[in-house]
This record gives C-alpha cells, sequence and structure tokens, in this order.
C-alpha cells in the first residue's frame, strides 16, 4: 500500500518510502511534520481552518458542486461525502455569510453613530469651555476645573540670545 504524503507547502503523490526529499524526511523523522493519517491510510496535509478561504476556492468548489449534480450513480459509505450532506454544507455556509454580511451591515451603521456620537459630546465640550471662559474669565479658578490653563501660568514667550561672534 502506498500512501501519499503532503507537506504543507508540496504535494507529493508517490510512495513514502521513494521520496527524494530529504528535509521532508527528516522533519517527519524528527517529529516537526504532522501529517494527518485519514481513517483509510492515506496522509492529508493539515488544516489551518483559523484563517478564510480566498474567493476563488469557494467559488471553484461551488462549481464543483454544480458539477456533482449531473453525475448520477454516485454513492460513497462517508457520510460527510454523501449529496445531501454536500448539499446541506453548501446551504449552511451560504445562510452564515448572508448572516455575516447583514451584522458587518449592522455593525457598520453603529461604528458610524458611535463615531457620530463622539463628535457630538467633543464639540458640546468645547462649547461649553468656550462659554466658562466668557462667563468667568480666563484667569479664573472655574476655567482651570473644566481643564482649561489659567492665562496667568502660562509660560510667557522669550527672546533667543543672540549668538556673539567671537
Amino acid at each position: 500500500m502506498t500512501a501519499s504524503i503532503s507537506t504543507r507547502s508540496t504535494h507529493i503523490g508517490i510512495a513514502a518510502a521513494s521520496i527524494p526529499s530529504v528535509s521532508v524526511n527528516r522533519r517527519v523523522a524528527r517529529g516537526t511534520l504532522k501529517p494527518l493519517i485519514s481513517t483509510q491510510g492515506s496522509v492529508m496535509p493539515p488544516r489551518d481552518t483559523s484563517r478564510r478561504l480566498s474567493p476563488q476556492v469557494l467559488s471553484q468548489d461551488t462549481d464543483a458542486l454544480n458539477g456533482f449534480n449531473t453525475v448520477e450513480g454516485y454513492s460513497t459509505q462517508r457520510k460527510e461525502a454523501t449529496p445531501e450532506a454536500l448539499r446541506r454544507a453548501h446551504q449552511v455556509m451560504l445562510t452564515q455569510q448572508q448572516s455575516e454580511t447583514e451584522k458587518l451591515a449592522l455593525f457598520r451603521a453603529a461604528s458610524d453613530a458611535a463615531r457620530l456620537a463622539e463628535w457630538e459630546f467633543h464639540n458640546t465640550i468645547l462649547t461649553m469651555k468656550e462659554v466658562v471662559r466668557g462667563q468667568f474669565g480666563v484667569d479664573s479658578n472655574e476655567a482651570q476645573a473644566v481643564g482649561l490653563k489659567k492665562k496667568s501660568e502660562r509660560k510667557r514667550p522669550t527672546r533667543p540670545k543672540a549668538a556673539t561672534a567671537s
């Protein structure tokens, strides 16, 4: 029985004993390359399900499903590969994508509303500071209480000393 070994970057469809790549053999021997063994004995590549599939891959998968719908006489013992399971997985994917799109739209709307509320709050604070400055004066304790600096506490500008020629 021959097993096909897959690394993350290359796919080798030959017998495991006749692999010319020494680095793959070393990684398998060291245990740093850990291929997944399926129930049929063939070696499957590890899958990173934390990243999104590209639209190109999803389009190819949809095309494959549409082509599969024309196949007659297909039967399998694997429950995850039955025609019903394929259609159900496709429908679940479409439903979840629609839900994601709706939630993204709601998120963007909520984000815009929060941003506008932040600006409205900031502008009202600036207006309040102007009113306090006008009502109590620029050198008052009230102006200092709302975060303004008293005029008397400002550092006076100094002229730079002229450089003396030697």
